[in-house]
């Protein structure tokens, strides 16, 4: 009778010592969970309007290197991505998963170009309809290159949401919705970069991770 409540004891001990901890650890949960709300709720809204006519405004040039998928309706593509982009010019090459090559893609003043895999080549004055018409989803790189360094593009109106550490954390312009997910650590004396960010076009969905940045 004494082993049977002394066991009774222990188990009734255990098992309120295990919803303790159960406790504790839904409670701490709930709190980074709250925590990383906070820090992804804006807290004001910036509307800014095109620059004057004639006004050009070139986003600063940057070699990165990074993954990329891509989703669109029922399709998925995913692979790695390298773009350097100068104050003239862009290219940037797409790779599959398995590193090999998808796409070669070019931009200068003169219009896009686009070589695939099958060494085709395909000619526009505009990126993002040639990408669709080719790649068969839309690579806005017009507002992409002021995009992947945090800032809005200065030629048409965008609203930009801030949240309560004066960061961006999302963009809204020429009917794309951009959210930054996750920030390079700051360093002295320079802007933190994004190092994830998800773009969306009515049905398709663009995610970026940059691995390795570089900005002059």
């Amino acid at each position: 009778m004494l082993l049977n409540l002394l066991r009774d004891h222990y188990q009734i001990k255990n098992r309120c010592s295990l919803s303790c901890w159960k406790f504790v650890v839904c409670i701490l949960l709930l709190l980074s969970g709250c925590a990383a709300l906070q820090q992804q709720t804006a807290v004001k809204t910036i509307f800014t309007e095109p620059v004057a006519d004639g006004q050009i405004v070139k986003a600063g040039p940057f070699n990165l290197l990074g993954r990329i998928s891509i989703q669109n309706g029922h399709q998925r593509h995913s692979g790695s991505i390298r773009w350097q982009h100068t104050h003239t010019n862009d290219e940037i090459l797409l790779f599959s998963p398995f590193g090999q090559a998808v796409a070669e893609i070019w931009q200068d003043q003169d219009g896009a170009r686009l070589i695939t895999s099958k060494q085709e080549t395909f000619f526009a004055e505009d990126m993002e309809k040639l990408t669709a018409e080719i790649l068969g989803w839309r690579l806005p790189l017009n507002g992409l290159q002021y995009w992947i360094q945090g800032h809005h593009s200065p030629y048409s109106a965008s609203a930009k949401d801030i949240n309560h550490e004066e960061r961006i954390i999302a963009i809204r312009q020429d009917n794309w919705r951009i959210h930054y997910n996750r920030f390079f650590p700051d360093q002295p004396e320079q802007i933190a970069r994004p190092r994830i960010l998800e773009l969306n076009y009515q049905d398709l969905k663009i995610r970026m991770v940059v691995d390795n940045w570089e900005a002059e």
